[in-house]
């Protein structure tokens, strides 16, 4: 007797997929995923030097904007605290890549997955969809590189004199990666406002109703999601978040919601 009634692997008379094809395609498209961010990995490695060089800069930034008297003797350069740091900083820092690489792909993957529920013109916006998601995640990439300076020499400096900093590689690139990630997670916001009013959960009326409530929102959700909590990094992603807030009222008003 199967495991799976048969009544499950067919395809229902609607031509919607049962729940045993929707299982068996999202282990398809995340094997596809997978795969693209391996490929992508690939690359990474040979561009570790010149994105550990590019990371480095705004700790320089930050250690030339405390007192001489506090800054570490090794000047620039990281220190680690173990044998297989270099190994784990290396991993890090090649797989973030690997995602960012195989970001349309796996984006793509995403949208074909959601797509057997959505209209014929729905389908049609995969296209600006990965476009627009993969270039306000790079955006939101450069804006958190950007206020990185300000934000390392507020925390750096913010015991005074008699405190020298002594950063490890490893806490380093892993607070740079979260950072990161954090600011290109909420340029997508913007993105998912547009979705949900277009399949008609959101509307203009609503957003306009709910704007006291997203400011607030939006001020928590920067204050818990970035990794420095400092005002510098805060603003640089509430103010940005507001305006997409606002911007999607204005293209929810367009698209007639």
């Amino acid at each position: 007797m199967p495991l799976i009634p048969e009544k499950l692997r067919r395809r229902k008379a609607d031509g919607s997929l049962t729940l045993v094809e929707h299982l068996e395609e999202l282990r398809t498209r995340l094997i596809i995923a997978i795969a693209a961010i391996g490929v992508g990995a690939i690359a990474g490695w040979f561009l570790f030097g010149p994105v550990m060089t590019l990371l480095r800069d705004p700790y320089c930034a930050a250690l030339n904007n405390i007192p001489k008297s506090s800054r570490p003797p090794t000047g620039c350069n990281f220190i680690v605290t173990g044998v297989l740091d270099p190994i784990v900083i290396k991993l890090k820092i090649v797989v973030f890549l690997g995602l960012f690489i195989a970001l349309p792909i796996v984006l793509y993957q995403l949208w074909a997955f959601i797509v057997p529920g959505l209209t014929e013109r729905e389908r049609r916006m995969a296209i600006p969809f990965v476009f627009s998601s993969t270039a306000l995640f790079a955006l939101g990439g450069l804006l958190a590189y950007w206020v990185m300076p300000k934000g390392l020499g507020f925390l750096l400096g913010f015991a005074g004199s008699g405190i020298t900093p002594f950063v490890t590689a490893d806490k380093f690139v892993t607070f740079v990666l979260l950072l990161t990630l954090a600011f290109g997670l909420s340029f997508e916001f913007p993105i998912v406002l547009i979705f949900l009013t277009a399949v008609g959960i959101l509307s203009s009326a609503r957003l306009r109703e709910w704007r006291r409530g997203a400011i607030v929102s939006i001020a928590i959700f920067a204050a818990v999601i970035t990794p420095s909590n400092d005002p510098y990094t805060m603003l640089a992603m509430g103010i940005p978040m507001y305006l997409f807030y606002e911007a999607s009222i204005l293209v929810a008003r367009l698209m007639k919601k």
